[in-house]
Order: structure tokens, then sequence, then C-alpha cells
């Protein structure tokens, strides 16, 4: 049974009050809050177990050494893939830049096409942007249509494309794309596919097999883990044959003076020491998850878009981005209002405790192609309830007929 009410309780932050208001956390679209199961898997390493991993044949390693592997086996399980295509990185970001340092320096070569879409992250459009042009490649762009969605038209721009760089879930429009079909298109024209589940992974369930991606990347702190975690999945075969991301003490397995020998996926990407805590509490993260269960996460958060969409609506002047259906689209809703600055909504919302996020979301390139202003933007996750949107909606009137 998925009691949002008793979920809540897991939240201490969701106790807070902002300037005498109930704090109401919209804003899960930059990072999620964190329940007590992961805060207290961080204190009770340091407290109980801290020590290095994969290095000591003492208690505490061997102890540290076992929570930070098992935390590996629950991502991998996760997502449905092989512990040891699990690379622990620190975001989302350093994962795509991992593919694009690695496979995409030693595959991309001059006149090669790289596809990405016109909705990225920052993340995931900059560094194919500069591989490119360090290369002397071709940028594909797919184009968006007037609902948010990319038209089977710009398919065409996969097949012709090396690697397919593509988010799972837009951070701006909410728009889920149709990765399996991508996929398929991309393998057909002998290409790779990389795609960002940063906006996904924490909404819905993933299974990469099912997928059948190249490379699957995503962020623990967007999925009630801590900051500072990201992992990449790879296809096995492919991360043995890329060359390693960064050098150092664990990712040899012989180091002389004349060379060395790379040590075994996935620890050859994994240079020095990780961020032991933050792994093992992602693990915590990934059993909660579990314990809700995706599907039900999926369907509480449908339900909130379909009753935030029902009273947005009703707010004059008020433009909303993206698929106006809330099976299309993932718990985001970003929006401007006529008259009004999505700065100052944002920042009079948090006088009355309300957190939501204004500006370009690092994703300026579908800002400009819309040629809309920097946006506001509500996000929600599985602690949210229809009674704040109800709190929310009248505010946001409040402030639009003060200032607009």
């Amino acid at each position: 049974m998925f009691n949002v009410e008793e979920i809540r309780k897991d939240f201490p932050i969701l106790q807070r009050k902002i300037n005498g208001h109930p704090l109401i956390y919209l804003d899960n679209g930059a990072t999620s809050q964190k329940p007590i199961q992961v805060i207290n898997a961080i204190s009770g390493y340091y407290m109980n177990h801290n020590a290095n991993v994969h290095r000591g044949v003492h208690k505490l390693s061997e102890e540290s050494t076992y929570m930070y592997e098992e935390a590996r086996r629950k991502v991998a399980k996760f997502i449905n893939a092989e512990p040891e295509e699990i690379i622990f990185t620190k975001n989302a970001t350093e994962s795509l830049n991992l593919v694009a340092y690695t496979y995409g320096e030693a595959n991309i070569s001059a006149g090669d096409r790289i596809c990405t879409s016109i909705m990225e992250h920052h993340s995931d459009f900059i560094p194919w942007q500069m591989l490119a042009g360090k290369k002397k490649a071709k940028l594909e762009i797919m184009n968006v249509n007037t609902e948010g969605e990319i038209p089977d038209s710009e398919f065409s721009k996969i097949s012709n494309s090396k690697i397919t760089s593509i988010v799972h879930a837009s951070n701006v429009l909410g728009t889920i794309n149709p990765v399996e079909e991508m996929g398929k298109i991309a393998h057909e024209g002998g290409g790779k596919i990389l795609i960002d589940g940063s906006q996904s992974i924490p909404h819905m369930p993933v299974d990469v097999k099912k997928m059948d991606c190249d490379f699957f990347a995503f962020t623990g702190h967007k999925m009630l883990g801590p900051t500072g975690i990201g992992v990449l999945y790879g296809k096995k075969e492919l991360l043995e044959e890329m060359p390693p991301f960064m050098y150092g003490g664990d990712m040899v397995i012989d180091a002389k003076v004349e060379g060395c020998k790379w040590n075994e996926i996935p620890h050859k990407f994994e240079a020095g020491t990780p961020h032991i805590s933050g792994i093992i509490a992602m693990g915590a993260a990934v059993d909660y998850l579990n314990k809700l269960g995706m599907e039900n996460i999926r369907a509480h958060e449908v339900e909130l878009i379909e009753y935030a969409f029902q009273k947005l609506q009703g707010i004059e002047g008020i433009e909303i981005y993206g698929p106006q259906e809330a099976h299309k689209r993932v718990g985001v809703i970003a929006f401007n209002i006529k008259g009004l600055s999505s700065i100052d909504l944002a920042s009079f919302l948090d006088d009355y405790g309300i957190a939501i996020r204004s500006g370009h979301h690092c994703a300026q390139p579908i800002h400009d192609f819309l040629k809309i202003l920097p946006s506001a933007r509500i996000s929600f996750y599985l602690y949210n309830t229809k009674g704040e949107i109800d709190v929310l909606i009248p505010r946001i009137e409040e402030i639009r007929r003060m200032l607009s």
C-alpha cells in the first residue's frame, strides 16, 4: 500500500518550517530529499565500519569492501545489469563525460556524426559539442514539435550517427523519449546509444537489458541518495574495450616503470578512493525504492501530474511546456505566466515555504529553441501530495495579481 503520509514520516526535513510555513518541497528535479534510512546508512558507516575499500585485510576494510560491493550489486539488480557493468562516478555529469572522453575519443573521427537532442541538459550536450569540434565531426541535433516531443521525422539523424546520446526524460519538458525505438535505429545503423536517465530512474522502472542501450547514466541524489554519487552502466564488452578515464590507485593491477596493466572492469574506471559512505547510502536508497515499488511511485506521480495540470491551467496567462498528457511525461512541469518573472515567482513562493526552481535549468538550448524566457519549474516526488498543490495554486494566483 502506497501511503504518502506514512512515507513522509521517513523524511526529517519535511517537518521543517520556512518563514513560519510548513515546507512544501517542489524542486525534486534538482535533488530529492533523503529518508532517515539513507541518513542512518551514512552515519552508521562512519560510526562502525569506516576504512578504505579493496586495500586491506583487516576487519574494517573487509566490512567496508563488502558493503561497497553489495551496493553495486543492488544498483545492478535495480536496472537489470551485471555488477561488473556498474561504474561508480561522482554524478551523472561525470558518467556522461566518461563516455565522451573514452568511447568518444577512441571511436569518433573527422566526418563522423554524433546525435543528440535540443532538450538535453548541458551535461549531455556540451561534452558532445566539444568532442565534435575537437574531432571535426558533425553534431546532429534532433528538434521537438509543439508538444515537446521529438517527431519520427527527426529519427533519421540517429541512423546516420556513430553515437546517439539522448535524455530519457527531459528536466524541462518532462517528455519521456522512446529510447527503445531510438536504440534499435542506432544499432541498425551500426551506432551506439547512451541514455541520460537522471530524470527517469527515480520515477519509473528502468531495465537496461530491455532498452538494449549501450550506456545508461544517472545520479544518486535525485533518487533519495546522497550527493556526490553517480552511476554509469555500460555493456561489458564495450567497457572492456574502452581506455580508462582517470589514472591512479586501484585502477591498475600491475604498475611498473616500463608500463601498466589496467585492472578489470569496473575497477578500471574507479581510480582513487571512492565516496564509500555515499555509495553504501545509495544502496540504502535503492532498498527504500524497491520496498515502495517503482510502479507504485510512477502511478502516484501520474496522479499528481494530472491534478497539477488541472489546477495550473486555470491560472490566467499561464503557458505550460511539454506534453499535455500525464503518461507522456515525468513529474516535471515547467511554465511561465505572462507578465511575471519566474525568478520573482520563485522568490515570493519561498516566502511561503514553497520551494520551486526558476531559470534555464541547465538546459538553455531548449529555452532558446522554444523562444521562451527562463521558466518556473515544479517537480514532484514520492512524498508530495495533492494537498501541497492545493496550497501552491492560490499562492501563485496571489503573486500573479500582485506583480503582473
